[in-house]
This record gives structure tokens, C-alpha cells and sequence, in this order.
């Protein structure tokens, strides 16, 4: 019996064992002695991307409803360590420590939010990075809310004001009301840029700008968080805000688990990747999403993102079958790229391109942005084993759907 073992059950974990189990079927009597094995340290997978929102209650879906249909086997486990040359894997379960042999491996781990070695950061700071840290600040912001005011008691300080910074921070208005934080807030924007989303393009910022005008955010340009405390952030230009809920959004890196693979990464930690996701000179192993960087249009790296981690996924499953076999693998090719950033109350901000060219805005811009995180980038949940072998067919999805027009 042959194993292919899966690390990870993000979108692109999560795809590429579901394009795993699609194409052992499809290959027939090849594929009746593999055996599929997904292994995270949940039992469920985070609709990442949606875990700054209002409402959690339907980001983290179980991996037996997703795997069980099409007899994907999945375990729970920290990954400590990967040793390729003998092709084992040591993961740390709740009955201690196992020792998991492959013959294909996808890794799949992600990325996480780098945390700086800053005084008080680890012991004081929010994230939303997973969908735990998410839920405790919920529970934070539930709790500030039904207890008595205090300095800082309204007062939100966001460090970062990339992609997830601003979605955080222009969100935050409607979270606060929500717990009962009405009146006197403060939302503060933090980032060492002298813009607000640096990466994000000439055309987009001056939209973010009004967006966060409109919702009062206030923002801290050209200074760094130099400490967190119990009663507020200090920062680099002497500044002390007094806040209890200070959250952290500033980068992201591969998981770190990509230094136990010889050979080159990137700025960002991240393995590179052929077309057919295989990682460079080391046999039997793919990498997709945030842990793999590849070159998807002849010109442009991936972007950590689920616009990319999802095809990079089932590409990475259906090919990791198709290795095993010895049947013909399938280039990846996406020659198209968007963004779409939420904006809260406002509205939102859809680009296109990679020069990121402004198409809608406002409500227009909502619908399409409710449109991916609702509804495009779930897994079908009906259990049906047809529906979810569909879905994770190795194709490129067309881009999201737009509404309305810029008004300019």
C-alpha cells in the first residue's frame, strides 16, 4: 500500500487531498493500493480569510464532513519535524509522539503571522491568525463590552495596515457597537509605512483612505510598535496609547517547517515550485499555498492568498496521484489575479491586475466580496462525494463575479 500524506487542511491542504482521493478514482485499479492521509493539529478546516468578521460561526468546518466522503483518513497532530531524505514525518499526537512514513508528500502547513521579539507582544497582543486566536478576541471584545468603563476600555489599536490590518480595523466600528462599545471609541491604525497599504497600489489607496475617514480610523504613520503593555502601546515616536485590546497584523512567513528542506526558499520562507507544484530537486515531495512559491503566468510569483493556495491545491492532489502512477502531470497557469479588500461599513475595493487597476467600489465592491467569502471559497458541505470530487477538479475558476461600475 503506497501513502501520500498531506500536511495541512487550509485551502490548500485541504484541496489537495480531496484532488488526491479524485484522482485515485480516476485512475482506477492503480489507485486501489493508495492510501491518503491528512494530518493537522485541527479537526477542522478555517475559512481563514473571514476570521477578522463579526461573526465566526461559520469559518471552522469539520474535516469529517469534507474527507470522510471520499475516504480521505485525517488525524490530529502538531508536525515537529520532517526528515525527507528517509521520508518520515514525527508528529506529536495527544498519545505522545509518532513517527508517519510517506511515499508522496504534499506539504501544505501554510503560513503564520510573524510575531517580533517586541516587550509584551506575545503576552498582551491579539491576532487573528487562526481561528482560535479569533475566537479570543471575540471573547475579549465580549467581555470589554459588559464591563465597566475604563481608560482604554474603548480604544483599539490595529499594528500593520497591509491587506489584514485594514479589514481588521475597518470592521472593528460594527464589532465594538455590536458588544455594546458605542460610544468614545477609538480605532488607531498602526504601520511604519508612510501610506496606509503600501503593497497595495497608487490607484487603491486614495479609496482606503476615504474608507477609513469615513469610519474614523485614526492611523499612526511612519512609527513602529515598540512595546504593548496591560494599559496600551507605546510607540517608536514616544507616543503612549492607552488601549486594552491591541491586535497584531503586521507580516506574514511561511510556516517555519519549510527549513527542514534542503535547497532555496524565498524572502518569506517559502519552498519553490515547479508548475506541477513538485519542489525543486527534492523527489516525491509538492508544496502548495503559502509554504510554496511558484511562478503561475510566466512572470509573477504567487501571493499568499486563497486565490492561489486553493488551484495550487488541486493541482498539488491531482498530481501527487498522477506521480505515483506514472501517468502525465498538469501545469498550473492562472493568468489572472484580483483583490478584493473589505472595508467594513463602507463598503469595499475590488482591483484587477497585478498593477491593481480599481473596477468597483463601495457596495459593488461588498457584493463581490461576500461572494467570495460566503460562497466561492467553501467546499461543498452537502457530503456528497460527487459534488466535493467536482469542486476539486484541477481547473482555474474564472474571476469572481463583478457588480455596478466604478464611478470615477
Amino acid at each position: 500500500m503506497a501513502r501520500i500524506v498531506v500536511l495541512g487542511a487550509g485551502f490548500a491542504g485541504l484541496w489537495a487531498a480531496i484532488g488526491a482521493a479524485r484522482m485515485r478514482e480516476m485512475v482506477g485499479d492503480a489507485g486501489r493500493e493508495i492510501e491518503i492521509r491528512l494530518i493537522d493539529r485541527n479537526p477542522y478546516h478555517n475559512i481563514r480569510v473571514r476570521n477578522y468578521e463579526v461573526d465566526l460561526s461559520e469559518v471552522a468546518l469539520p474535516l469529517a464532513q469534507l474527507l470522510d466522503p471520499v475516504r480521505v483518513a485525517h488525524g490530529i497532530g502538531e508536525v515537529e519535524a520532517i526528515d525527507p531524505g528517509r521520508r518520515k514525518i514525527s508528529v506529536l499526537t495527544s498519545s505522545g509522539k509518532e513517527t508517519l512514513g510517506y511515499d508522496r508528500l504534499v506539504l501544505a502547513l501554510g503560513s503564520e503571522v510573524m510575531r517580533p521579539d517586541i516587550p509584551g507582544l506575545a503576552e498582551h497582543a491579539f491576532d487573528v491568525d487562526t481561528y482560535a486566536a479569533a475566537l479570543r478576541l471575540d471573547d475579549h471584545l465580549t467581555s470589554l463590552g459588559r464591563s465597566a468603563p475604563s481608560p482604554g476600555r474603548s480604544t483599539v489599536v490595529v499594528a500593520g495596515a497591509g491587506f489584514t490590518g485594514i479589514e481588521v480595523a475597518a470592521e472593528m466600528p460594527e464589532r465594538l457597537m455590536r458588544v455594546g462599545m458605542s460610544g468614545g471609541r477609538r480605532i488607531i491604525l498602526v504601520d511604519p509605512n508612510p501610506v496606509v497599504g503600501a503593497t497595495i497600489g497608487d490607484q487603491a489607496r486614495p479609496v482606503i483612505a476615504t474608507a477609513l475617514e469615513s469610519l474614523e480610523v485614526e492611523t499612526r504613520l511612519g512609527a513602529r510598535v515598540a512595546s504593548v503593555e496591560v494599559s496600551g502601546v507605546r510607540l517608536s515616536s514616544g507616543e503612549f496609547i492607552q488601549a486594552q485590546t491591541v491586535i497584531w497584523c503586521a507580516g506574514m512567513r511561511a510556516s517555519r517547517l519549510t527549513e527542514n528542506f534542503p535547497g532555496a526558499r524565498d524572502r518569506l520562507g517559502r519552498l519553490l515550485v515547479d508548475p506541477f507544484m513538485r519542489v525543486a530537486d527534492l523527489p516525491g515531495i509538492f508544496a502548495a499555498g503559502d509554504v510554496a512559491s511558484g511562478v503561475v503566468d510566466g512572470l509573477h510569483p504567487t501571493v499568499m492568498s486563497c486565490q492561489f493556495a486553493r488551484p495550487m491545491g488541486r493541482f498539488a492532489g491531482h498530481n501527487v496521484v498522477a506521480d505515483l502512477v506514472g501517468q502525465p502531470m498538469l501545469p498550473l497557469r492562472i493568468d489572472w489575479y484580483v483583490t478584493v479588500l473589505d472595508l467594513g461599513g463602507w463598503g469595499a475595493l475590488y482591483t484587477e491586475g497585478w498593477d491593481r487597476e480599481v473596477r468597483t467600489t463601495g457596495e459593488a465592491a461588498k457584493a463581490t466580496k461576500q461572494t467570495i467569502n460566503r460562497k466561492r471559497i467553501y467546499p461543498p458541505l452537502c457530503g456528497s462525494k460527487d459534488d466535493l470530487f467536482a469542486a476539486a477538479a484541477p481547473t482555474v475558476q474564472a474571476p469572481p463575479p463583478t457588480y455596478g461600475t466604478l464611478r470615477r
